[in-house]
């Protein structure tokens, strides 16, 4: 595979957005994102993994559902308890996982901010997707690149890490 063609299939916008027109999680009602069953295969528990019976999966986004998988047709679904991994999105005590492939946490990326007034992290992940090092659709468990995820996590700790900054200068 070109290195073009994996950095399309990795983090092609388009694979990013998903279908959102079919699949609502039966938990909250949302939509979720279409996801292939190899990404189940991978991250389910070796016990649960013999339950995946079709294609036709989605992932439920949602931070305050603890489904993570779903079927609308059949009704079947996983969820967290049934990963082997942690689910970034929906966690909020450390680890909360960015990225999959090369190990980067919320907690690293605030302490890269806090050390630097600066993160990294997202210019690297760039790095390691052009040289054909990543496996977004196997380790992360939405199946898609955490690109954008990443950035949107720098925007918002960069946020905190400047008001914070700005309040300890009022104080001065």
């Amino acid at each position: 595979m070109t290195k073009a063609s994996r950095q399309d299939r990795c983090c092609d916008a388009r694979s990013q957005q998903g279908d959102h027109r079919k699949g609502v999680c039966p938990h909250n009602s949302r939509k979720g994102q279409t996801v292939d069953s190899e990404t189940l295969r991978h991250l389910l528990k070796e016990k649960k993994r013999s339950e995946i019976k079709m294609t036709g999966y989605y992932f439920c986004k949602a931070s305050d559902c603890d489904t993570v998988y779903f079927h609308p047709k059949s009704g079947q679904y996983f969820e967290k308890k049934d990963l082997n991994v942690r689910v970034g999105l929906k966690e909020t005590e450390d680890p909360v996982w960015l990225c999959y492939c090369f190990d980067i946490s919320q907690a690293m990326m605030t302490q890269e901010m806090e050390d630097t007034g600066k993160s990294l992290f997202a210019g690297r992940i760039r790095r390691e997707v052009a040289a054909e090092n990543c496996a977004c659709e196997i380790k992360n468990p939405s199946g898609r690149c955490c690109l954008g995820e990443v950035m949107a996590a720098e925007k918002e700790i960069r946020g905190r890490h400047e008001q914070g900054i700005g309040k300890e200068n009022d104080r001065d």
